[in-house]
Protein backbone atom coordinates (compact mmCIF):
# COMPACT_ATOMS: atom_id res chain seq x y z
CA UNK A 1 0.00 0.00 0.00
CA UNK A 2 1.82 3.08 -1.21
CA UNK A 3 1.59 6.26 0.82
CA UNK A 4 -1.01 4.79 3.15
CA UNK A 5 -3.62 4.83 0.40
CA UNK A 6 -5.71 1.79 -0.45
CA UNK A 7 -5.86 0.62 -4.04
CA UNK A 8 -7.86 -1.58 -6.39
CA UNK A 9 -5.86 -3.85 -8.69
CA UNK A 10 -7.38 -5.78 -11.58
CA UNK A 11 -5.54 -8.49 -13.43
CA UNK A 12 -5.36 -11.86 -15.12
CA UNK A 13 -3.91 -15.28 -14.41
CA UNK A 14 -0.49 -15.67 -16.00
CA UNK A 15 0.62 -14.29 -19.36
CA UNK A 16 1.54 -17.32 -21.47
CA UNK A 17 -1.75 -18.44 -23.02
CA UNK A 18 -1.63 -19.20 -26.73
CA UNK A 19 -5.16 -18.01 -27.66
CA UNK A 20 -4.27 -14.54 -26.33
CA UNK A 21 -1.82 -14.25 -29.24
CA UNK A 22 -4.84 -13.87 -31.52
CA UNK A 23 -6.92 -11.41 -29.51
CA UNK A 24 -4.75 -9.67 -26.88
CA UNK A 25 -1.08 -9.53 -27.79
CA UNK A 26 -0.02 -7.50 -30.85
CA UNK A 27 0.61 -9.63 -33.91
CA UNK A 28 4.21 -10.75 -34.09
CA UNK A 29 5.03 -9.85 -30.48
CA UNK A 30 7.95 -12.07 -29.35
CA UNK A 31 6.88 -14.52 -26.66
CA UNK A 32 9.68 -13.21 -24.45
CA UNK A 33 7.95 -9.82 -24.36
CA UNK A 34 4.47 -11.03 -23.42
CA UNK A 35 4.87 -10.24 -19.70
CA UNK A 36 6.21 -6.79 -20.57
CA UNK A 37 3.14 -6.11 -22.70
CA UNK A 38 0.51 -7.70 -20.43
CA UNK A 39 1.77 -5.84 -17.36
CA UNK A 40 1.09 -2.54 -19.12
CA UNK A 41 -2.54 -3.41 -19.89
CA UNK A 42 -3.55 -4.63 -16.40
CA UNK A 43 -2.31 -3.68 -12.94
CA UNK A 44 -1.62 -7.13 -11.48
CA UNK A 45 -1.02 -10.72 -12.55
CA UNK A 46 -1.63 -13.89 -10.56
CA UNK A 47 1.26 -16.28 -11.24
CA UNK A 48 0.12 -19.86 -11.67
CA UNK A 49 3.53 -21.35 -12.51
CA UNK A 50 4.60 -21.21 -8.85
CA UNK A 51 1.78 -23.66 -8.08
CA UNK A 52 3.42 -26.38 -10.17
CA UNK A 53 7.17 -25.86 -9.82
CA UNK A 54 9.80 -24.03 -7.81
CA UNK A 55 11.11 -20.85 -9.41
CA UNK A 56 14.54 -19.31 -8.92
CA UNK A 57 15.60 -15.93 -7.52
CA UNK A 58 16.79 -14.91 -10.99
CA UNK A 59 13.34 -15.65 -12.43
CA UNK A 60 11.64 -13.43 -9.86
CA UNK A 61 14.17 -10.68 -10.56
CA UNK A 62 13.51 -10.98 -14.30
CA UNK A 63 9.77 -10.65 -13.77
CA UNK A 64 10.32 -7.56 -11.64
CA UNK A 65 12.60 -6.02 -14.27
CA UNK A 66 10.09 -6.55 -17.10
CA UNK A 67 7.15 -4.84 -15.38
CA UNK A 68 6.24 -1.23 -14.49
CA UNK A 69 7.30 0.25 -11.16
CA UNK A 70 3.79 0.15 -9.69
CA UNK A 71 2.94 -3.37 -10.87
CA UNK A 72 1.97 -6.14 -8.42
CA UNK A 73 2.27 -9.92 -8.67
CA UNK A 74 0.31 -12.38 -6.60
CA UNK A 75 1.87 -15.83 -6.34
CA UNK A 76 -0.01 -19.09 -6.12
CA UNK A 77 1.75 -21.20 -3.51
CA UNK A 78 2.83 -24.76 -4.41
CA UNK A 79 0.22 -27.50 -4.57
CA UNK A 80 2.61 -29.74 -2.61
CA UNK A 81 1.93 -27.50 0.39
CA UNK A 82 -1.86 -27.38 0.25
CA UNK A 83 -2.66 -30.81 -1.25
CA UNK A 84 -1.72 -32.74 1.85
CA UNK A 85 -3.71 -34.67 4.41
CA UNK A 86 -2.24 -32.96 7.49
CA UNK A 87 -1.80 -29.22 6.95
CA UNK A 88 -0.07 -28.79 10.29
CA UNK A 89 2.91 -30.64 8.78
CA UNK A 90 3.38 -28.09 5.97
CA UNK A 91 6.00 -25.95 7.72
CA UNK A 92 9.03 -27.06 5.72
CA UNK A 93 7.12 -26.80 2.43
CA UNK A 94 5.98 -23.27 3.26
CA UNK A 95 9.53 -22.26 4.14
CA UNK A 96 10.97 -23.79 0.95
CA UNK A 97 8.58 -21.77 -1.20
CA UNK A 98 9.01 -18.47 0.59
CA UNK A 99 12.79 -18.84 0.63
CA UNK A 100 12.96 -19.61 -3.10
CA UNK A 101 13.47 -15.94 -3.92
CA UNK A 102 9.95 -14.47 -3.83
CA UNK A 103 11.34 -11.41 -2.04
CA UNK A 104 13.35 -10.62 -5.20
CA UNK A 105 10.11 -9.12 -6.52
CA UNK A 106 10.62 -6.31 -4.01
CA UNK A 107 7.71 -3.87 -3.82
CA UNK A 108 6.00 -5.85 -6.59
CA UNK A 109 5.38 -8.83 -4.29
CA UNK A 110 1.66 -8.96 -3.59
CA UNK A 111 -0.51 -11.59 -1.90
CA UNK A 112 0.44 -15.23 -1.59
CA UNK A 113 -2.50 -17.42 -2.62
CA UNK A 114 -2.88 -20.77 -0.84
CA UNK A 115 -5.42 -22.76 -2.86
CA UNK A 116 -6.94 -25.92 -1.41
CA UNK A 117 -8.51 -28.79 -3.38
CA UNK A 118 -12.29 -29.32 -3.41
CA UNK A 119 -11.82 -32.50 -1.37
CA UNK A 120 -10.23 -30.66 1.58
CA UNK A 121 -12.88 -30.25 4.28
CA UNK A 122 -12.68 -27.80 7.16
CA UNK A 123 -10.87 -29.18 10.19
CA UNK A 124 -10.63 -26.24 12.60
CA UNK A 125 -7.65 -27.55 14.56
CA UNK A 126 -5.59 -28.56 11.53
CA UNK A 127 -6.48 -25.49 9.46
CA UNK A 128 -5.72 -23.24 12.41
CA UNK A 129 -2.33 -24.91 12.76
CA UNK A 130 -1.65 -24.23 9.08
CA UNK A 131 -2.56 -20.55 9.38
CA UNK A 132 -0.24 -20.26 12.38
CA UNK A 133 2.62 -21.47 10.17
CA UNK A 134 2.26 -18.60 7.69
CA UNK A 135 5.00 -16.05 8.40
CA UNK A 136 4.43 -12.30 8.46
CA UNK A 137 7.55 -11.61 6.41
CA UNK A 138 10.41 -13.16 4.45
CA UNK A 139 13.86 -11.56 4.69
CA UNK A 140 12.17 -8.48 6.20
CA UNK A 141 9.77 -8.27 3.23
CA UNK A 142 6.16 -8.13 4.57
CA UNK A 143 3.86 -10.91 3.41
CA UNK A 144 0.11 -11.01 2.85
CA UNK A 145 -1.70 -14.34 2.70
CA UNK A 146 -5.00 -15.40 1.10
CA UNK A 147 -6.66 -18.82 1.25
CA UNK A 148 -9.00 -20.22 -1.37
CA UNK A 149 -11.18 -23.04 -0.03
CA UNK A 150 -13.48 -25.13 -2.18
CA UNK A 151 -15.48 -27.33 0.20
CA UNK A 152 -18.88 -26.38 1.60
CA UNK A 153 -17.77 -27.23 5.16
CA UNK A 154 -15.87 -23.91 5.18
CA UNK A 155 -19.18 -22.02 5.13
CA UNK A 156 -18.91 -21.67 8.89
CA UNK A 157 -18.55 -18.79 11.34
CA UNK A 158 -15.67 -20.64 13.00
CA UNK A 159 -13.70 -20.51 9.75
CA UNK A 160 -14.30 -16.77 9.36
CA UNK A 161 -13.24 -16.16 12.97
CA UNK A 162 -10.09 -18.23 12.46
CA UNK A 163 -8.96 -16.33 9.37
CA UNK A 164 -9.68 -12.99 11.02
CA UNK A 165 -7.60 -14.01 14.03
CA UNK A 166 -4.66 -14.77 11.76
CA UNK A 167 -5.31 -11.74 9.48
CA UNK A 168 -5.59 -13.91 6.39
CA UNK A 169 -7.92 -13.02 3.51
CA UNK A 170 -10.48 -15.55 2.31
CA UNK A 171 -10.72 -15.58 -1.48
CA UNK A 172 -14.08 -14.65 -2.93
CA UNK A 173 -14.59 -17.07 -5.82
CA UNK A 174 -17.20 -16.14 -8.41
CA UNK A 175 -17.67 -19.72 -9.54
CA UNK A 176 -20.49 -22.08 -10.42
CA UNK A 177 -18.59 -24.97 -8.82
CA UNK A 178 -17.26 -23.66 -5.52
CA UNK A 179 -18.76 -21.87 -2.49
CA UNK A 180 -18.79 -18.08 -2.51
CA UNK A 181 -17.46 -16.51 0.69
CA UNK A 182 -17.85 -12.73 0.72
CA UNK A 183 -16.84 -12.02 4.34
CA UNK A 184 -13.92 -9.60 4.81
CA UNK A 185 -11.28 -11.26 6.98
CA UNK A 186 -7.75 -10.04 6.20
CA UNK A 187 -6.32 -6.55 5.63
CA UNK A 188 -6.99 -6.86 1.89
CA UNK A 189 -9.59 -8.40 -0.43
CA UNK A 190 -8.85 -11.07 -3.03
CA UNK A 191 -11.51 -11.95 -5.63
CA UNK A 192 -11.19 -14.51 -8.44
CA UNK A 193 -13.90 -14.11 -11.08
CA UNK A 194 -14.44 -17.36 -12.95
CA UNK A 195 -17.64 -17.03 -14.97
CA UNK A 196 -16.59 -15.11 -18.06
CA UNK A 197 -18.38 -16.11 -21.28
CA UNK A 198 -16.76 -16.40 -24.67
CA UNK A 199 -19.81 -14.99 -26.48
CA UNK A 200 -19.40 -11.76 -24.47
CA UNK A 201 -16.63 -9.57 -25.91
CA UNK A 202 -15.53 -8.48 -22.46
CA UNK A 203 -16.27 -11.80 -20.76
CA UNK A 204 -18.84 -10.20 -18.48
CA UNK A 205 -21.58 -7.82 -19.62
CA UNK A 206 -21.25 -4.10 -18.90
CA UNK A 207 -23.91 -4.44 -16.20
CA UNK A 208 -22.08 -7.33 -14.54
CA UNK A 209 -18.83 -5.40 -14.62
CA UNK A 210 -20.58 -2.41 -13.07
CA UNK A 211 -21.69 -4.65 -10.21
CA UNK A 212 -18.11 -5.84 -9.63
CA UNK A 213 -16.89 -2.25 -9.81
CA UNK A 214 -19.28 -1.21 -7.05
CA UNK A 215 -18.32 -4.22 -4.93
CA UNK A 216 -14.64 -3.41 -5.34
CA UNK A 217 -15.22 0.18 -4.29
CA UNK A 218 -17.09 -0.96 -1.18
CA UNK A 219 -14.31 -3.40 -0.33
CA UNK A 220 -11.75 -0.62 -0.71
CA UNK A 221 -13.69 1.30 1.92
CA UNK A 222 -13.62 -1.80 4.13
CA UNK A 223 -17.31 -2.52 3.70
CA UNK A 224 -18.82 -5.82 2.55
CA UNK A 225 -20.62 -5.94 -0.78
CA UNK A 226 -24.23 -5.23 0.07
CA UNK A 227 -25.61 -7.72 -2.48
CA UNK A 228 -23.58 -10.76 -1.40
CA UNK A 229 -24.44 -12.97 1.61
CA UNK A 230 -22.20 -13.05 4.67
CA UNK A 231 -21.48 -15.92 7.03
CA UNK A 232 -20.48 -13.86 10.07
CA UNK A 233 -21.10 -10.38 11.41
CA UNK A 234 -19.33 -7.69 9.40
CA UNK A 235 -16.27 -5.98 10.85
CA UNK A 236 -15.97 -2.26 11.45
CA UNK A 237 -14.98 -0.63 8.13
CA UNK A 238 -11.25 -0.18 7.56
CA UNK A 239 -9.71 0.67 4.20
CA UNK A 240 -8.33 -2.30 2.28
CA UNK A 241 -6.34 -2.98 -0.84
CA UNK A 242 -8.41 -4.95 -3.37
CA UNK A 243 -7.20 -7.51 -5.90
CA UNK A 244 -9.59 -8.73 -8.59
CA UNK A 245 -8.48 -11.38 -11.07
CA UNK A 246 -10.23 -12.65 -14.18
CA UNK A 247 -9.57 -16.38 -13.95
CA UNK A 248 -10.80 -19.32 -16.04
CA UNK A 249 -14.35 -19.30 -17.33
CA UNK A 250 -13.71 -18.26 -20.92
CA UNK A 251 -10.03 -17.53 -20.32
CA UNK A 252 -9.67 -16.18 -23.84
CA UNK A 253 -11.76 -13.18 -22.65
CA UNK A 254 -9.84 -12.58 -19.41
CA UNK A 255 -7.66 -9.67 -20.62
CA UNK A 256 -10.63 -7.87 -22.17
CA UNK A 257 -12.64 -8.37 -18.98
CA UNK A 258 -9.84 -7.04 -16.79
CA UNK A 259 -9.25 -4.01 -19.00
CA UNK A 260 -12.98 -3.26 -19.16
CA UNK A 261 -13.27 -3.34 -15.37
CA UNK A 262 -10.20 -1.12 -15.02
CA UNK A 263 -11.77 1.35 -17.43
CA UNK A 264 -14.96 1.41 -15.37
CA UNK A 265 -13.00 1.97 -12.16
CA UNK A 266 -11.14 4.88 -13.73
CA UNK A 267 -14.30 6.43 -15.12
Amino acid sequence: MAGGQSMIRVGIGGWTFEPWRDNFFPKGLPHARELEYASRQVTSIEVNGTFYRTQTPSTFRKWADQTPDDFIFSLKAPRFTTNRRVLAEAGSSIAKFLESGVDELGEKLGPILWQFPPTKAFNPEDFGAFLALLPKDVNARPLRHAVEVRHDSFLAEEFIALTRRHEVAVVLADSAKYPLIADLTGPFVYARLQQAREDEKTGYSAKELEAWRERARLWEEGKPADDLPLIAKALQPAKRDVFVYMINGAKVRAPAAAMALLEQLQG
